[in-house]
């Protein structure tokens, strides 16, 4: 059964749409979103600027639909993940294998929310990336304290710098983690639990 011409017209605008996105979100990770234009993204597309914007009003469109794809599904899995009931170092690695996971499919984005998170908070459209902000580190310290408590964790760390320490060190990947590499996110995963889990020396020393 051939389904509805308007059906066509609008799976093929929604794959146009995604493709300007993919293309707009590559060139904000590279170039920045202050020094790439609108023209700049319909060159790369292959269209004229003002075709554009049949599919989004303005560069902040774009940027905000990047962005809250690319959080809405990351904090979606944490939030399964703490609410699952694993014990506190399970939660915490499931925790870490997620977030590289997500610089792995969502390069572009992770680079772009690195990059920019700071200016674009100043702007009211973004005011939910400080709410964000404010939820991950809810659900990062909160498993730290409960590994702390339940004797997982270490009782003399100082669980506000260990959230930073892992907080910094996990994201700061996308500067050299590259997808499709010869090195996996599974491999960079397992590696950095390895060394924040269980350290550097050897346990014979």
């Amino acid at each position: 059964m051939t389904p509805p011409q308007g059906t066509d017209d609008s799976a093929n605008k929604s794959g146009r749409r995604a493709e300007l996105l993919d293309i707009a979100a590559t060139l904000f990770a590279e170039r920045g979103l202050r020094a790439t234009t609108v023209r700049d993204i319909a060159d790369a597309a292959g269209i004229l600027s003002g075709s554009l914007y049949h599919h989004f009003d303005s560069k902040e469109s774009m940027v905000d639909e990047i962005l809250r794809g690319f959080l809405d599904d990351l904090f979606g899995k944490y939030r399964e993940i703490v609410a699952s009931g694993l014990d506190c170092r399970a939660t915490l690695e499931a925790l870490v294998t997620t977030s590289y996971e997500a610089i792995d499919a969502s390069h572009s984005a992770v680079a772009i929310y690195q990059d920019e998170v700071k200016h674009l908070v100043a702007n009211e459209r973004f005011a939910y990336l400080s709410e964000l902000n404010t939820e991950f580190r809810e659900l990062w310290m909160g498993v730290l304290e409960a590994g702390v408590k339940d004797g997982t964790f270490r009782a003399d760390i100082d669980v506000e710098l260990a959230f930073r320490f892992l907080r910094d060190t996990a994201w700061v990947a996308v500067r050299w983690y590259r997808p499709g590499g010869s090195v996996t996110v599974d491999t960079v995963a397992k590696q950095y639990l390895s060394i924040v889990l269980d350290g550097l020396a050897s346990p014979h020393n």
